[in-house]
């Protein structure tokens, strides 16, 4: 007999490395000033070299893919109406809100189920977006906003405004960091629009079931962070887009 979608949703969660996940003490983050109760990394890299690292990667890597970023804008343009770059509101760093970039890979349409979720065969999504989304090209501009110092290379990925008001205590220590482009939780869902796309209510399982799994991930990466950690994750996000498509 076929499985339901919960119980394959449930198979494939439980596939994923995150049982070993830390769990750090609670903290409620009301400003700046607040991490200093909480245990985390010190050191040169973390106040100064990680950010050195990230602008220098960005700006080379910016340089070096240059003729892709123009091959990929063209494409987007021939392919449908509607800007080159599409834009969202995220919550950063400390509760900042910034705007994240990425290449528009949708129809300027509005989801017809009103949500703010992408899932695997959204019909909004172009033949171009599909492309880029695939080897995750659509996320390349982020490396503009590394360059503005709002994005880190490696950190937890940034949420939307009403994902993130409904963080508990503990889970609100990811505001402490810069968020990232890659990051544990981002590699151990890779598969993240086809395990949303099996369920009824993406919404829902996004909010009470992937996203407290991924935040736990990104506590753990936040109590270990350090130049080689950071360049592994890079590495090893490299391997696994290219490898598993």
């Amino acid at each position: 007999m076929a499985r339901s979608a919960n119980q394959r949703n449930s198979a494939i969660i439980e596939q994923n490395p995150l049982k070993e996940t830390r769990k750090p003490p609670g903290l409620q983050l009301a400003d700046k000033t607040a991490c200093s109760t909480t245990r985390r990394p010190s050191g040169f890299y973390l106040h100064a070299g990680k950010q050195l690292l990230d602008t220098v990667l960005a700006f080379f890597g910016l340089a070096f893919i240059f003729p892709l970023l123009i091959v990929c804008a063209v494409a987007i343009r021939l392919d449908s109406s509607g800007p080159i770059f599409f834009r969202q509101l995220r919550v950063g760093q400390y509760g900042k809100l910034f705007w994240l970039f990425k290449f528009r890979t949708m129809l300027e349409q509005p989801n017809p189920n009103g949500v703010d979720i992408t899932v695997s065969g959204d019909p909004r999504i172009t033949a171009v977006g599909k492309w880029l989304r695939k080897f995750k090209l659509d996320e390349i501009p982020q490396l503009l906003n590394v360059l503005k110092g709002e994005m880190s290379l490696v950190g937890p990925r940034p949420e939307l405004p009403q994902y993130v008001a409904a963080y508990n205590d503990k889970h609100k220590r990811v505001l402490e960091f810069r968020p990232g482009c890659t990051c544990l939780a981002a590699l151990a869902f890779l598969d993240e629009e086809e395990l949303l796309a099996a369920t009824p209510n993406p919404i829902s399982f996004y909010a009470d079931v992937i996203l407290p799994r991924k935040l736990d991930l990104d506590l753990a990466y936040c109590d270990s962070i350090s130049f080689t950690t950071d360049l592994r994750l890079i590495l090893i996000t490299a391997v696994r887009l290219f490898r598993a498509r």
